[in-house]
């Protein structure tokens, strides 16, 4: 059986459980692939843990370039992170005429345009089925799974360290900054989880899965992202009793306007599969006109869920690499020059319902203040709850749902409802999506 040598950048953890899990599978994935796939050599800036794992099998360096030019090497598995190293190395591995694997979104987020572009010039592969959702088949199911779709919407828990501190604050009733000092310790959130909690690595990860689902350029810089560092255990439990659940999604649709791109917390019904999604896990919902709402579930990082989706490119590698780039699964699902530059839109013009608590004056009349202000915008109220004011006290939380309408609207209505004297500090304002049609 022939070899594909594979060169590997980075044996922290996923390059770990990548070298662990094709070791240890490697008669399975033979027999799939038609080929043996094999780890010839690997560079990390820790040569003594590297040469620890592979145990002699590869030959270990701290030169990364010198394994994207070494002629012997045929598939190049970028797992350092990052995107200025990492889109070099690329770069260069794809001049040097060697297919490419990476688990790094924020690479193909950034840079994806460009090095899509390298690639279809030399004719080899650029594989990232691990950059999005971990093991979870996400970017295969978008690319050739759905191909008979019209993709309409993309809604996803696709960051688990920031599902997991929500799962907490319901189950625990506590605060987010406890939660998240309770993530760090348990390694769900690193030390700095800024790209986590501020919604960023979930945009990267959204902005992919835009692209290939709608057959438009990668534009990161135009995605709307909102973080759950706001989020009050309150509003949770509010949520909760109105019979939602609160969740970080990262939401794409397709109108006639143009494209939505956005990350925030979101009430979702809690009879939907992906409201109950809880802990570290992901899961993505997509929607085609033809088969209607899909659910993508599963461990969305981690050593081995990630190597899964890692291995799962190189098999795809080893059996499409003599092919011509005109018989490959386009790098976007759809063919390059009908990639089309879709507007996206501004976060004022994208549509929604929306969950509203205000802090008011316990007296008469100011429900009927705060009404008159949503219906001189059109705005319509699905749901209204009133919370008895506690001992002594003279203020009540008030929470609306509303029924859909454009954001620039909500802005308005907000502006005029905290206006009011009997209304107390600002409007907490959540987005609301029903994900059922």
């Amino acid at each position: 059986m022939k070899q594909i040598n594979v060169g590997l950048l980075g044996i922290g953890t996923v390059g770990g459980g990548t070298f662990n899990v094709l070791k240890r599978n490697q008669e399975e994935i033979s027999r799939r692939a038609g080929y043996s796939i094999k780890i010839t050599k690997v560079a990390d800036r820790d040569i003594a843990r590297a040469k620890e794992i592979t145990a002699g099998a590869a030959e270990v360096t701290d030169d990364a370039f010198s394994v994207v030019s070494d002629p012997t090497i045929d598939v190049v598995v970028e797992l350092i992170g990052g995107y200025t190293l990492a889109k070099d190395l690329v770069l260069k591995a794809i001049e040097n005429g060697k297919h490419v694997v990476t688990a790094n979104k924020a690479l193909i987020a950034l840079h994806g345009n460009e090095i899509f572009a390298a690639a279809q010039k030399k004719n080899v592969i650029v594989a990232y089925e691990a950059a999005v959702a971990g093991g979870i088949p996400i970017i295969k199911a978008l690319r050739e799974g759905l191909a008979a779709n019209k993709v309409e919407w993309i809604a996803g828990i696709i960051n688990g360290t920031t599902n997991f501190i929500l799962t907490e604050m319901r189950e625990k009733g506590l605060a987010f900054a406890d939660v998240l000092g309770e993530a760090q310790r348990l390694g769900y959130a690193e030390a700095d989880p800024t790209f986590d909690v501020e919604g960023i690595d979930a945009a990267h990860k959204l902005t992919i899965m835009s692209a290939i689902g709608f057959g438009i350029p990668m534009q990161f810089d135009k995605a709307y992202t909102e973080g759950i560092t706001k989020l009050t255990a309150k509003d949770i439990r509010y949520a909760e009793e109105l019979g939602y659940r609160v969740k970080l999604l990262g939401i794409t649709k397709r109108t006639e306007d143009g494209v939505e791109l956005r990350v925030h917390p979101t009430l979702i019904p809690e009879k939907r599969l992906i409201a109950n999604v809880n802990g570290a896990m992901n899961a993505v919902v997509v929607k085609g006109d033809a088969v209607g709402p899909t659910l993508y579930y599963g461990a969305g990082a981690g050593a081995e869920p990630t190597a899964s989706a890692v291995i799962a490119d190189l098999v795809d590698v080893a059996r499409m690499h003599n092919a011509s780039v005109d018989q490959r699964v386009p790098y976007l699902a759809f063919q390059p020059e009908q990639i089309k530059p879709l507007a996206i839109l501004p976060i004022e013009a994208i549509s929604s319902a929306y969950y509203l608590r205000m802090r008011a004056s316990d007296k008469p009349g100011v429900l009927a203040d705060v009404t008159k202000i949503l219906g001189d915008r059109q705005i319509s109220i699905d749901a209204m709850m009133q919370k008895e004011p506690q001992d002594n006290e003279t203020e009540a939380d008030i929470i609306i749902l509303t029924h859909i309408t454009v954001e620039k609207n909500m802005n308005a209505a907000i502006a005029a409802i905290e206006a009011l004297p009997a209304i107390v500090g600002s409007v907490t304002r959540l987005r609301m999506e029903e994900l059922g049609k």
